[in-house]
């Protein structure tokens, strides 16, 4: 047996406010939309984790979603011109990724990040 995808669900009644967020400014499809339940995701191969934490790193609170992307500065110029407050950064941590946090239209917290070696 093994694992052969991970979707992370939010429980929402405003689904279509997720478009915005990431189907327009983060550019993922929509892969499904069944009226009550609607995917966003990408064809592309990607990386399964879980990630399990007492906190986000550097004293912030832990996000509830982390999204790697490959042009951190775009994604960032794109949410702000959508009109999403950055909460934090955008950061260089000791870690090696560069990263801003940005509440999306369901109030969850979500960590945008590059790794250093990407960009």
């Amino acid at each position: 047996m093994r694992v052969k995808r991970i979707v992370a669900n939010i429980d929402t009644k405003e689904i279509a406010a997720a478009k915005r967020f990431y189907q327009e400014v983060l550019g993922l499809d929509l892969l499904m939309d069944l009226g009550w339940i609607a995917t966003y995701g990408s064809q592309e191969m990607m990386s399964v984790q879980l990630s399990f934490a007492s906190e986000g790193g550097g004293g912030t609170p832990v996000p509830d979603l982390s999204i790697e992307v490959d042009d951190l500065e775009s994604v960032l110029d794109d949410m702000k011109g959508a009109g999403f407050t950055i909460e934090y950064g955008p950061v260089d941590e000791p870690w090696g990724v560069r990263r801003f946090f940005v509440r999306d239209p369901y109030g969850k917290l979500v960590n945008i990040l590059v790794h250093h070696s990407l960009q």
